[in-house]
């Protein structure tokens, strides 16, 4: 059986370069090439702190899709670069597997639509820890008992989005599971703009940023008497290579675009 052939886009990202050694250590990935916004020409193994691939780095993104055969491209970038290289990687009949968080509406159904003119699958995932995944299926279903809830994200101080893909999709999941609301008092005021956070649906969504965290999340649910906390962290980028290598191998069995890691669970 042939090796999947794997591009990464980003492979200096401290994600990038975590997807670099989970390819390295799992049998039946091959590193086909790198996208990089340096070191054009290069391989892989002459950049520090990298493994050992001959793998060639490409700057511009349709020179790389024409010089190399890949089945996947790893996308784990910025939003606007991560949009480009979907898409781009789309008209070249490779299917992509994205960590981006930040895509627009207008630009998630161009993807789709895309997808389906291609038949070709797409995984686009706002967190690859299963235990992220799971986090926010469990407040899905705790939000049918308590319609109250608010949204703690924290991450590293070099995020570029605020609130997180991951709060966003947490929060598209509970408006699922109960009826829209308005929370908290009626006549509630805040002396300092912002201080409630953003408001999704009645929900409200409070983003930290400190350097040395990674990833982290607290959905705190209300009720008359109790609360109820469903709370995700991710101490190394490695959490999320499981999550990687799940989307890699159901990619290839898809031809729709995938919004969600959930979607590919049991």
């Amino acid at each position: 059986m042939n090796n999947v052939r794997v591009i990464v886009a980003g492979p200096r990202g401290k994600m990038g370069s975590e997807a670099l050694r989970m390819i390295e250590k799992e049998e039946g990935l091959e590193l086909a090439a790198c996208i990089d916004r340096k070191h054009n020409g290069e391989q892989v193994k002459d950049l520090k702190g990298l493994p050992a691939f001959d793998a060639f780095i490409y700057e511009d993104i349709e020179e790389c899709f024409q010089a190399v055969e890949a089945d996947i491209l790893v996308d784990l970038t910025t939003p606007a670069f991560g949009y480009k290289h979907t898409k781009t990687a789309l008209e070249y009949g490779i299917r992509p597997v994205v960590g981006t968080t930040g895509f627009t509406t207008a630009q998630l159904e161009e993807l789709t639509d895309l997808a389906e003119e291609k038949e070709l699958g797409v995984v686009i995932a706002p967190n690859f820890a299963l235990g992220a995944v799971l986090m926010m299926q469990f407040s899905k279903w705790a939000a049918k008992y308590f319609p109250d809830v608010e949204i703690i994200e924290r991450h590293h101080d070099n995020k570029l989005d605020a609130p997180s893909g991951t709060a966003v999709k947490t929060a598209q999941l509970i408006q699922e599971a109960r009826e829209s609301k308005q929370q908290g008092h009626p006549q509630e005021k805040e002396t300092i703009e912002g201080a409630r956070g953003a408001d999704i649906d009645g929900m409200k969504i409070h983003s930290v940023r400190l350097p040395g965290l990674v990833a982290h999340q607290e959905v705190v649910f209300g009720s008359s008497g109790q609360n109820l906390t469903i709370k995700h962290d991710s101490f190394h980028r490695e959490s999320f290579m499981s999550g990687v290598k799940l989307a890699i191998d159901h990619v290839q069995k898809l031809d729709v675009l995938v919004y969600g890691l959930e979607n590919l669970l049991d």
